[in-house]
């Protein structure tokens, strides 16, 4: 495992060169399912070049991966979870706040998860067999304070209808912040700078933060509490083991008022 784990690491930090590389070309853009949900010919390019890394050293290894029709599940056998920017609005807006997203489970258990902050060249990587770094610093593990030193992240639409109670969380907690992106997000959740992240996401948004998390005292459920399924959009939250109870006392008492 330790060798297929620096493999990872290698690729994603090749491909992370790649996109610094092209970002001022032509890169595109198209719009997927709705005018904010984009994708750029650099998606589809650095996932390709991650996809075809993967499959010459690992002809038999699976793939659920965001662009195309890769959907592999986690608990048929080998499998790679990919997301190749995400933050891709970010990314053609703004040129920095996106990442490159990696898990690799076997059989349903996760082993390693990589988020790499390209412009930032923070590389988030561990969990399973492995400590989770931030680069070459052990990331800290979580450590508890009332709810109202914390500050959580979230999405603009749940906050403004006070979906599942979100705004109701963010007046209890010290403030929100809203970055457009699930792995900056996640970052800022293992680096010890934010207590929770409330959104929709699909099973390439959460994969490696659920792994890079587990050890650290995280955990990433849906908002009914239930495990995530890897395989659909779900309405999901990472928290502190510690805190879920104290968390989701705010999140049912909007959603079953």
């Amino acid at each position: 495992m330790e060798n297929k784990f620096a493999f990872a690491k290698e690729i994603v930090k090749e491909a992370a060169s790649y996109i610094r590389k092209h970002m001022k070309d032509d890169l595109h853009v198209e719009r997927k399912t709705s005018p904010t949900d984009l994708v750029t010919r650099l998606d589809k390019e650095v996932q390709d070049f991650l996809v075809d890394k993967i499959l010459s050293r690992y002809p038999h290894d699976q793939f659920c991966a965001e662009e195309g029709n890769l959907r592999a599940s986690v608990n048929q056998g080998s499998v790679w979870i990919i997301d190749p920017i995400d933050g891709t609005n970010n990314f053609v807006a703004q040129g920095e706040d996106f990442a490159i997203m990696v898990a690799y489970f076997e059989n349903g258990i996760g082993q390693f998860g990589i988020i790499y902050d390209v412009m930032r060249d923070a590389c988030y990587h561990g969990g399973g067999a492995f400590q989770a770094y931030l680069n070459d610093e052990p990331l800290p593990d979580f450590k508890n304070k009332p709810l109202c030193d914390f500050l959580i992240a979230g999405n603009a639409g749940m906050l403004e209808s006070n979906t599942w109670g979100v705004a109701d969380l963010s007046k209890a907690s010290l403030g929100v912040r809203v970055y457009g992106s699930a792995a900056i997000s996640f970052s800022r959740i293992l680096s010890g700078q934010l207590l929770a992240y409330i959104t929709y996401l699909q099973p390439w948004d959460y994969a490696a933060a659920s792994i890079l998390g587990e050890g650290l005292g995280y955990q990433i459920v849906t908002l009914s509490g239930e495990p995530v399924d890897f395989e659909s959009r779900q309405p999901i939250m990472m928290a502190p083991r510690e805190k879920l109870a104290e968390i989701q006392s705010y999140i049912y008492e909007r959603k079953l008022s």
